[in-house]
């Protein structure tokens, strides 16, 4: 998925953590979304919780878009003309619908409820993503994951994987990468990273153990839950610092609850994000819009979309380079 912003903020990320006192800061911090146009007038809407101000990372899970359920019928529906992805890994996960995928490393795939796809563009790679024509309803997340230093160059890739479901006990989960509750995904990352879905039957309360050197966040998809003692409505994204053993999440409610777990080490370097671009200076986000702009073959082309505009063009750059902005410190 692209970032379809037409002004594209550029942020800096992974600022070191300054010293200050915490004592009065929640254990959980709690993030809102914000609506987010992915396209023209008649397109779908997301929402978008990372980055943002108050949160830019979560280990290394930099980008964090909800959408759905959309009744995408008579609309454009989710249509992602050819763009380009550099410095890190694109993962999609449905929840219902089907998206057809396309990138430059010959991969033509279809994104189905449930299975994992992940490509990864650190030197460079470009993809598109159209919802096929008999989908009636499009739910899902799309996350991107910031490569680190040492392989931010990696060639392109692609993997799928379909995980099963693993019974916790009044709950259930998928486990599409990482590790947890004794499933293991089998996908390659180039840093340790936890992700799955979860769904917490009304009334039930399951408490997961989590390797206590990540930062792990909650996206609520359906319903509300608790996320160590903290309520999340549907939308929000909860974040919980590093230390914590153990995770608890209880439904309170009624109604089913279901969400993204996400979870990894702070990242530790500082990175630049711009559109559709990870980086680490604002030369190297000129250099990647150059390249796309000018269809160098740093992102290759791909072979078999049918649309308009054939391409994404780039926004325009911003007038000013980007000023440092501190992180916050964690919750604690």
């Amino acid at each position: 998925m692209s970032n379809t912003e037409t002004r594209p903020v550029e942020m800096l990320c992974g600022e070191p953590i300054p010293e200050s006192d915490d004592s009065a800061r929640p254990a959980v911090e709690v993030l809102t979304a914000r609506d987010v146009p992915l396209g023209g007038v008649r397109a779908m809407r997301v929402r978008r919780t990372l980055p943002q101000r108050a949160r830019s990372l979560i280990g290394a899970w930099c980008f964090a878009d909800h959408y759905g359920p959309e009744d995408v019928s008579g609309t454009d529906g989710m249509f992602i003309p050819p763009h380009p992805h550099a410095g890190l890994q694109t993962v999609s996960w449905l929840f219902s619908g089907e998206l057809e995928h396309r990138d430059s490393l010959g991969t033509h795939a279809l994104v189905r409820p449930g299975e994992l796809n992940i490509m990864t563009g650190g030197h460079g790679i470009c993809h598109s993503e159209v919802s096929t024509p008999e989908v009636r309803t499009l739910h899902g997340v799309q996350l991107w994951v910031g490569l680190p230093h040492a392989h931010r160059e990696a060639p392109r890739d692609f993997q799928h994987y379909a995980p099963p479901t693993t019974e916790l006990g009044g709950a259930t989960a998928r486990v599409f990468l990482g590790e947890l509750a004794g499933a293991r995904s089998p996908v390659r990352t180039f840093t340790p990273l936890l992700g799955a879905e979860i769904g917490v039957e009304p009334h039930a309360q399951v408490t997961l153990d989590v390797d206590p050197r990540f930062e792990h966040g909650v996206l609520v998809d359906t319903g509300a839950v608790t996320m160590a003692g903290t309520g999340l409505a549907r939308t929000d994204l909860g974040y919980l610092g590093v230390g914590a053993a153990e995770l608890t999440l209880a439904n309170p409610t009624d109604e089913s609850a279901r969400l993204i777990l996400l979870g990894g080490p702070p990242f530790g370097e500082q990175i630049v994000m711009w559109w559709n671009f990870v980086a680490r200076s604002h030369e190297e986000i000129v250099a990647f819009r150059d390249a796309w702009q000018h269809e160098t073959d740093r992102f290759g082309s791909i072979d078999g979309f049918e649309g308009t505009p054939r391409r994404l063009p780039a926004p325009a750059l911003p007038n000013s380079r980007l000023k440092p902005r501190a992180a916050p410190p964690p919750p604690r």
